[in-house]
């Protein structure tokens, strides 16, 4: 089967488009994925396959390309081949490694062979909202780091502000610390 490749969407007509092919895929039920290629949005990202096999229901993984100004370069450490270009096309070959690595080390889960994948530019919580709003999943899956209180109030939280202003349900994953970090 086609490994589907990731999808950088230039217009709503793209997000459509990509948001369709999921939904004949899962009939008609799909699950919005939210990935950052943290070990948290791999959490989350298993997380809705297992759900989709269940339902049965589609996964679209989104990847919100931003090069944050505190972090410039972030794409251009994360790829295994080193080339210049489009931080759109640096972002797809990560957003596709990612996946790769996810699907090698999952290979019992089918939805996530078949996750449609989709990337737009922008802002990470605006886009992944403004995402929701198009696709209207069943479900928003993101992964959390879990920081306190405190952390949350000075540096804030993606998953906090997307559970507050999504227009469907989300579910928010942490991932298992292995024994030795407790």
């Amino acid at each position: 089967m086609n490994t589907p490749k990731a999808l950088v969407a230039a217009n709503s007509k793209e997000i459509a488009e990509r948001a369709q092919a999921a939904r004949s895929r899962g009939g008609n039920t799909v699950i919005l994925a939210p990935v950052d290629f943290s070990e948290h949005s791999v959490a989350a990202l298993v997380f809705a396959c297992k759900l989709a096999d269940r339902l049965p229901a589609a996964v679209l993984a989104l990847h919100v390309v931003h090069d944050p100004g505190d972090m410039p370069g972030y794409y251009s450490k994360l790829i295994k081949k080193k080339r210049l270009g489009r931080i759109e096309d640096t972002a797809a070959d990560a957003f596709d490694d990612f996946m790769a690595d996810t699907i090698a080390a999952h290979p019992e889960l089918a939805s996530l062979r078949d996750a449609e994948r989709l990337m737009v530019v922008g802002l990470p919580v605006t886009r992944i909202l403004e995402v929701a709003k198009k696709l209207d999943p069943t479900m928003v899956v993101v992964g959390s780091q879990g920081r306190t209180r405190m952390k949350k109030m000075i540096i804030g939280s993606k998953a906090a502000q997307i559970v507050q202003l999504c227009p469907v349900p989300v579910t928010v994953v942490k991932r298992k610390k292995p024994l030795a970090e407790d």
